[in-house]
């Protein structure tokens, strides 16, 4: 019989786990399995987050449609292991986008292995874990470029793999144009990401 889990209260946060463990949870709350330790995604994501992760995705949807690589966003799950046995497996993280040339590496469920592109958007709960945990996860990993967008003061943040080292590029604001390293023929206006938001605002007012 199939030991489900179906409240996250009754986890052990201080134990180690594995996906085997992963699969078998049935709870609501998200959670990310980063070297065998739960971590409990933020709440729901607020508004300004799900438009900057729809103008995101409506950008970089046109872009990949025709394109050997295929884009995929949250809830999607990325195994970051090295074996491929359920039991052993220690970390599987949730982007909120991320980009996939080897095909080889995605099955029904999941993505085995990591992405070219990933991109996370930051939420008042989780700024630490991105930039730090997740940052060093996806540099041992070889995520080719990771983008880190920041809601807050509307900044992209954008980190090169070079020689197996994340390499920090030119911060981005608003008046910047966004051009991937990885993907050349990929540029676009930064202020794209955040018009929606800024639409929001001026509703408000």
């Amino acid at each position: 019989m199939a030991n489900f889990v179906y409240k996250l209260s009754d986890l052990d946060l201080n134990k180690s786990y594995t996906y085997a463990d992963y699969l078998m949870w049935k709870f609501s709350e998200r959670v990310e399995l980063i070297k065998g330790k739960v971590f409990a995604m933020s709440p729901a994501p607020n508004t300004n987050h799900l438009r900057i992760s729809q103008a995101l995705n409506r950008i970089l949807d046109s872009f990949f449609y025709k394109n050997k690589c295929q884009l995929f966003y949250a809830p999607f799950d990325v195994v970051l292991s090295k074996t491929k046995d359920d039991k052993k497996i220690k970390t599987v993280v949730q982007p909120d986008l991320g980009v996939i040339c080897d095909l080889s590496k995605l099955d029904e469920t999941k993505c085995n292995g990591a992405p070219d592109l990933v991109i996370e958007i930051l939420s008042p709960g989780n700024s630490k874990k991105e930039m730090k945990v997740k940052y060093e996860l996806y540099e041992e990993n070889g995520v080719k470029e990771y983008w880190v967008i920041d809601p807050e003061h509307e900044s992209i943040s954008v980190f090169v793999l070079i020689k197996n080292i994340f390499v920090p590029q030119k911060p981005l604001t608003t008046e910047d144009k966004m051009k991937s390293s990885i993907f050349p023929s990929l540029e676009f206006n930064a202020d794209e990401i955040f018009k929606d938001v800024h639409k929001f605002k001026i509703k408000k007012k």
